[in-house]
């Protein structure tokens, strides 16, 4: 069994639970130690008492430890994708790819814990001398989601520890094997005690603890919208900083000039890959009506060529979903698309393969409006609805007619057209001609409207978010 990492020790937790492959149900991955509320109590108090050394500890140190983190990470990305993909889901080419950015976030923060900038500056009151500087923020709780497991945990933590800070970090309840392999690293790191803790455990025992301690600081989340409000409701009540990074509806308008290569290659990525299960999936497909019929025929011939399988076999594209509740909400969101007037173009349905497991053919729904709850609800599976428009104009008014606005994208060889929806679109990071999932590590992550709350996640951003300001005054004498 794999135990909880606390104030600088390897211990027991209060229950176990069982961690399973969702590519072959019969394939246990490994036990886990569940935290309970007592036991995040103590990690918190482990991080609190570490708070007042580490938050002035030096630049070399912090630096040191996450370089240390890095390195390893990237010189194990082949064995720690594997089990990624095994727990997750995801493809092992996809998994690797996410260890391997996880290990240049670690890297990219270990330079930013030596960039720490502040400012002087000259008072309006003669005599005066005037710094501004950035501290940490003390305790950081980290309540991490299942789709990247690795990665979002790593630009959460590494940032907090890079700039003093302490943490405690709870990991998805699906994905507990990753939690516990990127714990481990930080174990040997050289951190003192009770820096970083690892609390595997459910919502209900470890983060509604993390949410109503007080001697927790902030909180990060990264999950669905209606935790993201209960998160930030309860962070309101004792008035501890929060972040939140929530759902995702992103729309991909493709425009009557668009080279339809590119575009199916962006629908089909953006919106399949990593089975949908990503928060800036392109999962709303605008279409112009020139190229509207030749978009979705080419997207079905593009799909019916996708291979879905064993996330860790070769040659497969698309691996299952995570498990059989995200499995069972995909289908029936398919239902609704068909209730409510959509036409199923392709997919939708479940597959059997040798082994068993949570397997969906990816699905095309057109003939749906912006209306329709498909267009509206955020299903988080590789379904992607069609909506038809009149023209650009048109095509940017839908794009922007949701309440989120995390990712948007626009297929196009117009500049006028690609620069005027760059400005126009109502999203935190806009795509021109790429797919609307993918952004690079060293650039801030975030969006609009009820996709995000509080600072950029990402980048020299993220000290926005784990740092506090102070001005101090002097008066030389």
């Amino acid at each position: 069994m794999k135990q909880n990492w606390i104030g600088g020790a390897w211990v027991d937790g209060a229950s176990v639970t069982r961690n399973i492959n969702p590519s072959d149900t019969s394939d246990l991955v490994g036990e886990y130690a569940q935290a309970d509320a007592a036991q995040t109590a103590t990690a918190i108090a482990a991080a609190r008492e570490a708070a007042a050394k580490w938050s002035l500890s030096t630049p070399q140190q912090r630096f040191d430890a996450l370089d240390a983190v890095g390195t390893e990470i990237l010189a194990r990305k082949a064995e720690l994708g594997d089990l990624l993909a095994r727990e997750e889901g995801k493809t092992l080419p996809e998994a690797i790819g996410e260890v391997g950015r996880a290990g240049q976030i670690f890297k990219f923060f270990a330079g930013e814990a030596l960039r720490i900038q502040g400012e002087k500056l000259g008072s309006v009151r003669p005599g005066l001398d005037v710094e501004i500087t950035r501290e940490p923020m003390g305790v950081v709780g980290i309540i991490a989601p299942w789709n990247f497991p690795i990665a979002i945990p790593a630009w959460k933590i590494a940032p907090a520890l890079a700039y003093g800070n302490c943490v405690v970090f709870k990991p998805a309840d699906a994905v507990p094997g990753s939690a516990w392999a990127l714990a481990e690293i930080l174990s040997r790191s050289g951190l003192p005690a009770g820096v970083f803790n690892l609390t595997m455990g459910r919502g209900s025992q470890v983060g509604q603890a993390l949410l109503t301690d007080r001697r927790v600081d902030a909180i990060s989340f990264t999950g669905s919208v209606a935790t993201g409000r209960k998160v930030a409701q309860q962070c309101i009540e004792r008035m501890a900083k929060f972040q939140l990074e929530m759902g995702g509806k992103n729309p991909l308008v493709v425009l009557d000039d668009a080279d339809l290569a590119t575009a199916v290659n962006c629908a089909v990525q953006g919106g399949f890959f990593s089975t949908g299960q990503r928060c800036t999936a392109s999962s709303r497909i605008i279409v112009t009506e020139g190229i509207h019929d030749r978009f979705v025929a080419a997207t079905v011939e593009a799909m019916k060529k996708l291979t879905i399988g064993d996330a860790r076999a070769k040659g497969v594209d698309i691996g299952p979903v995570v498990d059989q509740g995200q499995l069972d909400q995909d289908l029936e969101y398919v239902s609704i698309a068909k209730g409510e007037g959509g036409r199923v173009a392709f997919g939708g349905e479940v597959l059997e393969r040798a082994t068993k497991g949570f397997y969906m053919a990816p699905a095309l729904i057109t003939d749906t409006t912006n209306a329709m709850r498909i267009s509206r609800e955020e299903v988080f599976g590789p379904v992607c609805n069609v909506v038809r428009a009149k023209d650009y104009d048109e095509a940017l008014a839908i794009a922007n007619d949701t309440e989120f606005g995390l990712s948007s994208g626009i297929v196009t060889t117009s500049l006028k057209y690609a620069s005027h929806f760059k400005r126009h679109a109502q999203a935190g990071m806009v795509m021109v001609n790429v797919p609307t999932a993918g952004v690079d590590y060293h650039v801030p992550f975030g969006g609009r409207k009820g996709s995000s709350y509080g600072p950029r996640e990402q980048g020299r951003y993220a000290a926005e978010f784990f740092t506090t300001v102070k001005t101090a005054y002097t008066f030389p004498g």
